[in-house]
């Protein structure tokens, strides 16, 4: 991963690790990223629970069947934990330390979260629905990696919501439906509501779904973890030196 890499190096010049920019190796897949996947699959699961009440999506039938259920299971599992560490650490690693310690953390997850957001208009039936909810998720896992202190909860949810619908429920994730899925799923009505060509990211459902989850994780998260202030503080006293060195 070239952000990974960009990330060491510049870490090496400024004396710090990975860990200060958000993903320490030593919590992988602890009790933090298994939060996130529960959250993130109970997150997709009700979501598209309350699409079906009002009619506009139907499970379907199992697709799959004998040694494909696992594979797929598996090989999504493998996929989509990759897709989560490069968005999540591109989005939210080196830049939004480096953004945070210049203009305060809030500002920077902003700008991050636009950017999160942003980075889907390529997907092919994407729409405005869909990148906003892309980016207020964005923001969400902003918060998460300040309260928790490291990016493994927001991995694990990014995961987890990501396997629940191309595999487990087998609908558009971002605009893009591939080919592997347990269920053979469809959704009808206003795109508005089933969320189209977007998938279930496109529907504002969705954006009520990550304000629910928000407020839920606001009244179990509390403290503020990240950045460490003393990172922070460092980084304002390299760059004083720095000045005075050079006057």
């Amino acid at each position: 991963m070239i952000f990974l890499r960009f990330s060491w190096i510049n870490g090496r010049i400024e004396r710090r690790t990975i860990a200060d920019y958000g993903l320490p190796w030593r919590g992988s897949f602890r009790v933090q990223f298994w939060q996130g996947v529960l959250l993130g699959f109970g997150a997709i699961t009700a979501l598209l629970l309350v699409m079906r009440v009002i009619g506009v999506f139907y499970f379907g039938r199992i697709a799959l069947h004998g040694f494909d259920i696992w594979k797929w299971a598996v090989v999504y599992a493998l996929v989509f934990i990759l897709v989560a560490l490069r968005e999540e650490f591109r989005a939210r690693g080196y830049g939004l330390f480096t953004l945070s310690a210049g203009i305060g953390f809030w500002p920077a997850a902003i700008l991050s979260a636009a950017y999160f957001g942003y980075s889907h208009h390529g997907n092919s039936g994407e729409d405005w629905i869909g990148l906003l909810n892309a980016g207020a998720f964005g923001l969400l896992a902003c918060f998460l990696l300040r309260t928790t202190g490291n990016l493994w909860m927001p991995i694990g949810l990014h995961t987890a919501f990501d396997w629940g619908e191309t595999y487990f429920y087998g609908v558009a994730d971002s605009g893009q439906t591939l080919p592997g899925h347990l269920l053979d799923s469809s959704s009808s009505g206003p795109a508005w509501l089933s969320g189209g060509t977007v998938g279930p990211e496109g529907s504002v459902l969705c954006t009520v779904l990550i304000i629910m989850v928000w407020l839920i994780c606001a009244t179990w998260l509390r403290q503020v973890r990240y950045p460490n202030p003393a990172t922070i503080q460092a980084s304002h006293s390299k760059s004083s030196d720095k000045q005075i060195y050079q006057r």
